[in-house]
């Protein structure tokens, strides 16, 4: 509270005595809209192509802060992030980014509708444009195909 009531003054004007203590009420109100606001805004600062990417089982890796994403959708048109781009413009438009550098990984994530062809001229693109650290994306899990292999089927 703000005040203090005392009756020990001889005085009639009784006026309030001022507290020193903090009001923490606004900063905690402050601090949870800005929770609402990062809570709602995190899950939009993602790539959201949809992409129906293949199953790996290998160990997943550390993602970097800003990953930069070229992506190969079921109509063989690319994307990097979430802006589509033609083929010729792919190394210009990775190099006119604003964090561009030959040295950063570049993350390729295919849909398994593309075909492996597809999937090489694209990398030799990112190759030939100097872009030589590349990852694939895969989702993590069993393979489809070595789940069927692994459990045999009951009669």
């Amino acid at each position: 509270m703000g005040a203090s009531i005392a009756e020990n003054d001889l005085d009639d004007d009784s006026d309030f005595a001022e507290s020193h203590e903090i009001n923490v009420t606004p900063f905690i109100d402050v601090i949870l809209v800005l929770l609402i606001i990062f809570m709602v805004a995190a899950p939009l600062s993602t790539v959201d192509l949809p992409i129906d990417l293949p199953t790996s089982t290998a160990t997943p890796q550390k993602k970097p802060d800003k990953p930069t994403y070229v992506s190969i959708k079921p109509d063989l048109s690319v994307a990097i992030g979430e802006n589509m781009v033609k083929r010729v413009d792919l190394v210009r438009s990775l190099d006119a980014m604003p964090d561009a550098s030959k040295e950063r990984y570049v993350f390729l994530r295919a849909d398994r509708a593309v075909p492996y062809g597809e999937l090489m001229d694209v990398l030799e693109i990112l190759r030939a444009g100097g872009y030589s650290k590349l990852k694939l994306v895969a989702l993590e899990g069993v393979p489809d195909g070595a789940a069927s292999q692994a459990a045999p089927a009951k009669p």
